[in-house]
């Protein structure tokens, strides 16, 4: 079966009087399962996978439309994490020193398991991707591993690597750091421990204040994280802590769970071929509690996110809660993931494509803000868009 722009108009019409989400629930439940055996073949297209990720969109939001708005939330009338087809994104991966063997394999293999598979899956080049680990390069890696490395984690590397974004970003481009290592101390003297001296949240913090322009997100997963990362806390940022206290002392896991959620997205719950922040925060969580779980162990790691500002961590984000809605629809792949090879012109539906879609995320979060029969109407137009963006896509990719 074919599924494309007419099986979208199908679905939103069948119940046009009145358009009602648990009647296209069906619908698109009932399309979903066939679209999903012919995208996702050994030979499967990229455009029937575009295809079948609008139709997978489509049922999840139409099984969650229930929310409960926040009437101090400005994400709606904010420009906070729109994938432009002229944005760029760019990682900072941090991996600091540590002592032991099985540390120091464990901190390695996050750190460059991470860049390899925003390289490989997400759209990233040696350019957008910046690795300090450590002292720095170690002469006795091969060369391939020692490629990676851009510098040292220490005062001087950061200040470098901070210098070089400056030079790359401008406005409405996205940064993403990730922090992995150990973290010390409480409030004002939570500290991410580094090569030399260690540097403060609020140092960190001051050096982030040149990127007023840009989006951020801080994924810090270092032991002691929770003071650290409420420095780093901000308006139009997305700032992950594995932590909830500075007593949390032990090296979390919460590490590898993160970084699994990204690999082969994993994390990927909305089946629309992209994971977001709050995906991945919530895959990493759970698979933590898990482990906790299976080894008969209370947790000694709490993670929490924060994304309106107020420092103030959720252990269970959701986008019906204060924190969760920006996450929703914060990514970190890049427009050409995957290794497409887009012309302009498919580069630009794509950013529409997303951009639509995070639309409809933020109206889904603000549903109790309208009038039921204004709230329907708003997303059939959404979701009419959303179909017609594809199909215009789908029709691009395929000359």
């Amino acid at each position: 079966m074919a599924v494309g722009f007419a099986d979208f108009i199908v679905v939103l019409r069948l119940d046009s009087a009145p358009f009602k989400g648990t009647f296209m629930t069906g619908v698109v439940v009932k399309l979903f399962p066939k679209c999903l055996s012919k995208a996702f073949t050994r030979h499967s297209t990229e455009q029937a996978r575009h295809r079948c990720n609008v139709m997978a969109l489509l049922a999840a939001m139409a099984i969650n439309f229930s929310a409960v708005a926040q009437d101090d939330f400005a994400v709606a009338s904010s420009d906070y994490f729109v994938d432009r087809a002229d944005s760029k994104k760019f990682v900072l991966i941090m991996a600091g020193p540590t002592v032991g063997e099985d540390n120091k394999s464990t901190f390695r293999q996050w750190a460059f398991s991470l860049h390899d598979i925003l390289a490989r899956d997400y759209g990233y080049s040696s350019e957008s991707i910046t690795l300090l680990h450590d002292q720095g390069r170690n002469s006795s890696e091969d060369q391939s591993a020692a490629a990676r490395v851009d510098g040292p984690v220490n005062l001087a590397g950061i200040t470098n690597a901070i210098e070089v974004l400056q030079g790359q970003v401008k406005q409405g481009d996205q940064i993403t750091i990730y922090l992995i290592g150990h973290g010390s101390g409480a409030d004002e003297e939570s500290k991410f421990n580094i090569v030399g001296p260690d540097i403060t949240g609020t140092q960190f913090a001051e050096m982030l204040d040149p990127f007023s322009e840009q989006d951020i997100v801080i994924v810090n997963t270092t032991s002691a994280s929770y003071g650290f990362s409420a420095s780093l806390s901000s308006e139009g940022r997305v700032v992950i802590s594995s932590t909830r206290s500075p007593s949390e002392k032990f090296d979390p896991i919460f590490s590898r769970y993160f970084i699994e959620a990204l690999d082969q997205r994993n994390g990927d719950r909305d089946k629309n071929n992209r994971v977001s922040m709050l995906e991945a925060f919530n895959y990493a969580k759970v698979s933590v509690d898990q482990w906790y779980e299976g080894q008969g162990r209370l947790a000694s790691e709490h993670a929490g996110l924060d994304d309106n500002g107020d420092a103030l961590f959720s252990l269970n984000p959701t986008i019906v809660d204060v924190d969760g809605r920006l996450a929703e629809i914060a990514y970190i792949d890049t427009l050409e993931d995957d290794g497409e090879n887009l012309s302009d012109r498919a580069l630009s539906l794509k950013a529409r494509m997303q951009e639509v879609e995070r639309s409809v995320f933020i109206l889904r979060g603000r549903k109790a803000d309208f009038l039921e029969a204004d709230y329907w109407r708003q997303l059939e137009t959404l979701l009419v868009e959303l179909a017609k963006t594809t199909g215009q896509f789908n029709d691009q990719i395929s000359l």
